[in-house]
């Protein structure tokens, strides 16, 4: 699967931006889906994940917890990262992820449970 990652932007503190990846080569119907971010000179961060099957399986990380929000469109093989309230500790290259591996709950946040990335969307908040 291709996946391409767009909508970040320029916001001030407060503000709101909806990323969105839309995957090409295959559905996005199934395995497991994950947003990170990057900054400079840091690790991948993990942000959200999603699992496709088995119930409610949408996990975030605590930093975004209540502020941003998962959401998927299985017919247009697109899912979407509504972040609210954003803060300029948010201010980051935004990427989305994919495995067609349904991972266990635990293995949702690791960068290295996933083996499609997108091109990464810049997400710059001020103060």
């Amino acid at each position: 699967v291709q996946l391409q990652a767009f909508g970040g932007g320029l916001v001030q503190a407060g503000g709101s931006l909806r990323l969105s990846c839309a995957a090409s080569g295959r559905s996005l119907r199934s395995g497991t889906m994950g947003w990170f971010r990057q900054t400079p000179g840091k690790k991948r961060e993990f942000v959200a994940g999603f699992r496709w099957g088995g119930g409610t399986s949408t996990s975030y990380a605590d930093a975004v917890k209540g502020r941003f929000t998962f959401s998927r469109d299985n017919a247009k093989s697109t899912v979407y990262l509504q972040m609210n309230s954003l803060k300029p500790e948010d201010t980051a290259v935004h990427y989305c992820a994919h495995t067609p591996a349904r991972r266990v709950l635990s293995a949702i946040p690791t960068h290295t449970s996933y083996n499609a990335w997108g091109q990464g969307t810049q997400v710059t908040v001020s103060s």
